[in-house]
């Protein structure tokens, strides 16, 4: 999904430099909301992680 974030962004730079701002703009949308949704989901893994801990190896 960070890819995707990623794609977008180049995608509105170039757009942005051509001088195309509409798509400039729903580029820089869709990579602002995938980039988000990353960031919630890397926090959300991170809390399960802390919260289901390691368990003890034999």
């Amino acid at each position: 999904m960070l890819g995707w974030a990623l794609v977008f962004f180049i995608v509105a730079v170039i757009a942005a430099a051509l001088g195309f701002g509409g798509i400039a703009g729903a580029a820089t949308g869709i990579a602002q909301i995938l980039f988000f949704i990353f960031l919630v989901l890397l926090v959300v893994s991170i809390v399960m992680h802390l919260i289901k801990g390691r368990s003890p190896r034999a």
